[in-house]
């Protein structure tokens, strides 16, 4: 492709990469951590902290949950609702205090306040899912849930770019 696009594209990104993207939550979370600087940076290096995802009433969500009990670990896809601006440059938490593009972090405030966290889920009943080890706030909006399948969600031999020094 070069470093320059192909007219289409140019045509593409003008017609649907600047149209907004509006998404309806489908639950919320119910959590102990209250303020953004108590929730875990990674919350599979600490001890895991329960909560409960909350489905909305009405939708048939019961039905959309059925066979989803048989999964340890879930793909949370949340809006980060009390973060405020972005940084194109963050300072990460651990390591060297070096500032780094923002799309190389995990930082929380990002262009879009998407947020993405795989979690150990421990019961599903009615419209709740009991889950654990997650990093979300207490009243967290839920945009959706996937499962965890580890024979495509995981990269073992994955590059870890400059975090790799920071290896547990």
């Amino acid at each position: 492709m070069g470093n320059k696009p192909p007219k289409q594209y140019t045509e593409l990104f003008q017609q649907h990469a600047q149209q907004p993207v509006v998404c309806q939550p489908i639950g919320i979370v119910h959590s102990d951590y209250k303020e953004r600087y108590a929730a875990p940076r990674q919350p599979t290096l600490g001890a895991p902290a329960p909560a409960v995802i909350e489905l909305n009433p009405g939708m048939n969500f019961e039905q959309a949950l059925k066979d989803l009990d048989g999964f340890s670990h879930l793909w949370v896809i949340y809006w980060m609702h009390l973060n405020r601006g972005w940084n194109p440059t963050v300072l990460p938490p651990r390591g060297p205090k070096i500032r780094r593009g923002l799309f190389a972090t995990r930082a929380p405030h990002r262009p879009n306040r998407i947020g993405l966290s795989a979690v150990r889920l421990l019961a599903v009943q009615g419209r709740c899912l009991s889950i654990e080890g997650h990093d979300m706030l207490d009243g967290t909006p839920v945009l959706d849930i996937k499962p965890y399948l580890s024979y495509a969600d995981a990269f073992p031999d994955a590059s870890l770019g400059w975090a790799e020094a920071l290896k547990p």
